[in-house]
């Protein structure tokens, strides 16, 4: 027993006055006595109609009696819970079914719209509450069993997309009530029903800015067994189907009706008559039960393999393209060595006349270019010799013989020199 439980105790067989403090204290040590054997809550039942939005809220305050209480009195318990859904004994929900939660601190919401082919199979939700204070969890179960009804399916539907509103936002039975009503004025059926509520993000919508209580939008869909109104209908028009084209607001007549509370954008409005919706029908296979046939037991080859002879294999991938790649090197061979016809053969093929013409160019041409190796230029000026004003150093000019007009330079740095020749200098005339 921990200082807590004793001191607890302690307060309470003594019978003085007590704080506060530790009265809470000894609540705590008695709801960690009766942990083990809490008692397990009963499945909680729902019936809702194919067809039919289907909402269920998760109230946190329904499942904080389940996790232990704060240890000083007077504190506000205000843990952060959050929930984790699924199908019982899979780990995900069922396709139709869909929940959102916004902050630890806020309901959780389970909707959807379930079909008829879920009409008699009881679905059993597992929801199971995580108290991020305790780290202490509850689970429950929710039975949804789903009932037919007979207005199902309402052969108009239509479906709005309010732009002002988040998907927890609609889901409320108030805000949901205030939308019905604002169409059933304008659509004036006998019977109306919200068939389904999407939130925009899961129609490939981007997550708004967070600017000036921007809202990420939802999809409404409404069902009615009557036609739809004029109002309705003026979206159809051509006029309003140039507006939406140019990204323009359409001129609606019963828009005033939902401004109030609800902005509609008309352009993504959709009118559905599934009466003259025609049935596409394709043939499928008839599911089987999912277990293979039975064809006997499974009969795995034997450990004892026979030898196999691998010399085909050897001459397919190897002495074959070595074969042909011999006779190719054999042709090359012979093209290049055998038929060669030589200077000699050449020459004896060509005529005399051809013959000296070509010996009569060469030699010119090799005259031509000992005589440019030979021929005399006159030097430059740049070449001559020069003297400094001052020093009177007169530089006379290198010509070797190997001389190359290509190479010498037209100014030669004084500097670099070492034959240099001394002048007397010039004396005065008095002298």
């Amino acid at each position: 027993m921990n200082v807590r439980s004793k001191n607890s105790l302690w307060c309470l067989s003594k019978n003085t006055e007590s704080t506060s403090t530790e009265r809470a204290g000894f609540r705590l040590f008695l709801w960690y006595l009766l942990l083990p054997i809490k008692i397990s809550h009963a499945d909680h039942n729902v019936y809702p109609s194919a067809g039919v939005l289907f909402v269920h809220v998760l109230e946190r305050e329904y499942f904080k009696g389940e996790f232990p209480p704060y240890p000083k009195a007077g504190d506000s318990s205000n843990d952060p819970i959050t929930f984790n859904t699924n199908l019982k004994g899979y780990p995900d929900r069922p396709g139709w079914l869909r929940y959102i939660q916004r902050t630890p601190h806020s309901d959780g919401v389970l909707y959807g719209s379930p079909a008829s082919e879920h009409v008699g199979k009881p679905t059993i939700i597992e929801i199971t509450a995580y108290n991020k204070r305790t780290f202490e969890t509850a689970r429950h179960n929710l039975v949804i069993n789903i009932m037919s009804t007979e207005e199902f399916p309402l052969p108009y539907q239509a479906e709005f997309f309010i732009k002002n509103m988040n998907v927890e936002e609609m889901l409320a039975s108030e805000v949901l009530g205030d939308f019905l009503g604002a169409v059933k004025n304008v659509w004036q059926p006998e019977r109306l029903n919200a068939i389904n509520i999407t939130s925009a993000l899961d129609r490939g919508g981007r997550v708004p800015l967070p600017i000036n209580d921007l809202k990420e939008g939802v999809y409404v869909m409404v069902g009615a067994d009557v036609q739809f109104s004029s109002c309705l209908r003026e979206v159809e028009t051509p006029q309003n189907q140039l507006r939406c084209s140019q990204e323009m607001e359409p001129v609606i007549s019963c828009d005033k009706k939902f401004r109030a509370q609800f902005h509609i954008d008309w352009c993504k409005i959709s009118l559905v008559d599934i009466t003259k919706v025609v049935p596409v029908h394709s043939n499928r296979p008839d599911p089987g039960t999912g277990v293979l046939p039975d064809i006997g037991e499974y009969n795995p080859p034997s450990e004892s393999l026979k030898n196999r002879d691998y010399f085909a294999d050897f001459l397919i991938t190897l002495a074959v393209p070595s074969a042909v790649a011999m006779v190719l090197f054999i042709i090359l061979a012979y093209s290049m060595c055998c038929r060669r016809e030589g200077v000699q053969k050449r020459n004896m093929q060509t005529p005399d006349i051809q013959l000296v013409h070509h010996s009569s160019i060469q030699k010119s041409t090799k005259e031509l270019r000992s005589m440019s190796k030979n021929r005399e230029i006159s030097w430059p000026l740049s070449t001559l010799p020069v003297f400094h004003p001052v020093s009177g150093e007169v530089v006379p000019p290198i010509h070797p013989d190997s001389y190359e007009t290509t190479s010498m330079l037209l100014m030669q740095t004084q500097t670099n020199l070492q034959n240099q020749i001394q002048i007397p200098q010039q004396q005065s005339s008095g002298k």
